[in-house]
């Protein structure tokens, strides 16, 4: 990743307070909504410790996108090694898992809204998102040896998949089960 995240395994105690905080608040009420005055009192720590500990409002940004892909990623890696071909429905699945959890959409979606294009942060959501399709299109040449054009099929997947979870929010659970359906379809 092309970013100055603060890794996961090298925070205090009190970075891991801020940023469980944080990440909290930036998924609950948005970015740009939430000052580092709020992440300080709500984590209790002055301001200057949360500097201190991040540098930067930005980089405890880009740390909570990239701590939210390595905890979904190792969940869908989970649920791949778990399942049978076509292993690129794990992807609807994981989705499908996080519908009561997940009540704001895409965190990473919402945060693209917010971040300009060059922004770090914006950086981890594109790795994100590009990470997934890259992810599918191994699955489906590995799954699918005789598939025509592995790529233009994760391509048509990975739309499925995105476009049912920005509509879970709305829709529930049905557009997921839907989508999941029509990619199987196109994976068997």
């Amino acid at each position: 990743m092309t970013t100055q995240e603060v890794p996961i395994d090298d925070l205090t105690e009190a970075s891991l307070k801020i940023l469980e905080v944080a990440s909290e608040l930036f998924y609950r009420h948005g970015i740009h909504a939430v000052g580092v005055d709020t992440i300080a009192e709500e984590s209790g720590v002055t301001k200057r410790t949360l500097y201190n500990n991040f540098g930067s409002k930005d980089a405890l940004v880009s740390t909570y996108l990239s701590n939210r892909h390595s905890a979904w990623w190792q969940r869908l890696e989970d649920r791949i090694a778990a399942l049978d071909a076509p292993r690129a429905l794990a992807f609807f699945d994981v989705y499908a898992d996080e519908g009561d959890t997940v009540t704001r959409g895409c965190a990473f979606l919402n945060a693209a809204a917010e971040l300009p294009r060059g922004h770090a942060a914006f950086d981890v959501v594109v790795y994100h998102k590009r990470s997934i399709e890259e992810r599918l299109a191994e699955l489906i040449a590995e799954d699918l040896p005789d598939a025509a054009d592995p790529q233009r099929l994760a391509r048509h997947v990975f739309l499925l998949l995105e476009g049912a979870f920005v509509h879970q929010g709305i829709h529930g659970d049905e557009l997921m089960v839907q989508a999941r359906e029509i990619a199987r379809d196109l994976l068997t």
